[in-house]
This record gives structure tokens, sequence and C-alpha cells, in this order.
């Protein structure tokens, strides 16, 4: 759903995307094409977040570069465990007028006016396996995730302190590659964020955003099926509607022309959701951390488009 690892449930801090919900290590991810799909999408959203312009229009077209973050997670929003990690990754963005393999998003912009910005596109997400979350023991796994779609963006402008407000309206059919690409739902995340960036060269952003879910997408994180009841988890059937309330805040900062340092944080809740009744609800707030380093190999001369 947005500025993270872009999957509804999952990602750092609304990098669209980020890394979502499993137990992966770098080893693990380049397993297979899925998970190296879902690793470079997560290496895009990581390293465009510590990009530092000089200026306006100072921006490559293209960068090549590496990623090394480390990052805990709670699983899921009503989890009660954190998902702790490290990854090294490669990346590559193109900052094109029409192609855009950018933070947030791999895919076509459709539309760019002053104010508004329509693209349409993908993005990834790890999957977990339930032997790595307890309150899913037993139950089908959750697979490897990628999400696909039209999303509005909405500069509403000047903000305090010199800051800008804009607004993202992303909807996105959530699709399991781990099973032939099958639908699993659509999700929608509203989100308005403030950034700023200081004189002394820190960028910094804070999110409020609310993710949504169809009855299906609901259905493949909250419910329990009777084959998967037990004494302590008893069958549940999940419904439409909100999955968490989020708030998100991210920094960076220039080491030099080519490292960049970054961090991210983001704290969920799940208090009035519409499935926070379900025996997989096992906590109703939960955070993420990350801290990460990015490294610039080679980048164009040509300046990108904007």
């Amino acid at each position: 759903m947005n500025h993270q690892y872009r999957l509804p449930f999952g990602g750092y801090c609304n990098l669209p995307s980020s890394p979502r919900f499993s137990d992966l290590s770098s080893v693990s991810i380049m397993s297979n094409w899925r998970g190296i799909f879902a690793g470079c999408c997560a290496a895009l959203s990581t390293a465009a977040l510590a990009q530092v312009p000089a200026g306006p229009g100072a921006a490559p077209l293209w960068e090549l570069g590496g990623v090394v973050l480390g990052v805990s997670q709670n699983a899921y929003p009503g989890s009660d465990q954190q998902v702790n990690r490290a990854l090294a990754l490669p990346y590559f963005i193109y900052r094109g007028d029409v192609l855009r393999a950018d933070r947030e998003t791999v895919g076509i912009r459709a539309l760019k006016t002053e104010t508004f910005d329509l693209d349409v596109g993908f993005a990834g997400a790890f999957g977990s396996g339930s032997q790595t979350i307890d309150a899913r023991q037993g139950m089908r796994k959750l697979g490897t995730l990628v999400e696909m779609g039209p999303r509005l963006k909405w500069d509403l402008g000047a903000g305090p302190a010199g800051g800008r407000l804009s607004a993202e309206f992303p909807a996105r059919a959530v699709l399991d590659l781990s099973d032939k690409a099958a639908h699993r739902g659509w999700s929608f995340e509203p989100k308005l964020t403030y950034a700023r960036r200081s004189a002394s060269g820190w960028r910094y952003s804070a999110s409020v955003s609310a993710i949504v879910a169809d009855t299906r997408l609901a259905q493949t994180f909250y419910e329990v099926r009777s084959s998967e009841a037990t004494a302590m988890r008893p069958a549940y059937t999940a419904e439409s509607g909100l999955v968490s309330l989020r708030l998100g805040t991210a920094f960076s900062r220039s080491l030099g022309k080519d490292w960049n340092l970054f961090g991210f944080a983001r704290l969920d809740t799940v208090a009035g959701a519409a499935n926070e009744s379900s025996p997989l609800v096992r906590r109703s707030t939960g955070g993420t951390v990350g801290l990460g380093v990015a490294y610039t190999w080679m980048r164009s001369e040509r300046a990108a488009f904007d």
C-alpha cells in the first residue's frame, strides 16, 4: 500500500512497499525467481529512500548500486511476533518519463501534471511460511505476494516549516507468485505524507495511512478454516474492511557522493479493525524499525525527467 514495500500488510515504513511477511535471509531470497523479484522490489524501495539529490532536477536518469539493511518488523498487523532480518541486495533505479523503476513501484506512468501523477505498476513483498509465526502453526503459507494496479498521487503544496504535503491513493490487486499468480484480493491504502529537507542535508518524512482489504484478501491473512482450527485457535470467518491504521516516519542523509544513510519506523494498530477479533490477532499494536546504507556504483550523466 505505500511509502513502502507496497503490499497491504507488510513493508517497511511506507516505502512501497518494504520486506513483508517473511523470515528469509539474503541467501534464501536468491533461492528462486519469485524471491529475487520480491527482493529487487525491496531494494528499489530502500535505495531510493536513501537518495538525496543535490537540488531540483539533479537526480540522474538511472542508478545502479547496492543496499545493506537491518530491519525488525511486526510479522503482520495484529501479530505478537517480530521478524528480524539482514539483507544485502543490488538495485537499479530508472526515472523515465513513462517507464519508472523507483522507490515505490515498477511500472508505467500514465499521467503527469503539476498537481497529479497517475501510474500503474508492480510492487513486491516476501512470503512467510506458517512455521515462522506461532499463531499460524499448521496453517497454509502466505506465499510470495506482489501487488499490481493504479496509484494516484496528489501534490497538496507547501506544508509547515518549508516542507511539502502529498496524498496517495493506491488500489492494488494482490497476486501470489507461489501459486501461479493466483489472485488473493484487493487492497486500498490512502495516505497523507509530510516531507522536508533541512538546511544541513537531512531528509525526513512523516505519514499517516489506513489499510483496507476486500474479503478475499482479509481471508488470506485473518481467516481460520475449520480444518485449521485448534483448541487455542477457533475457526474464524474474515470480513472486508479496515485492516489497520499506520503511522510512519523515515529519514536519509548523504554520506558523500556515493553513500547514503537511511532509517525508518512504523507503528500499526488494528484497534477497531474489521478482523480485530480474529484468533490470529494477538496484539493490537506493533512496530517496525530499520536502518541501512546504500552505495551508488554507477549513475547516468543525464538528468531524470523529474
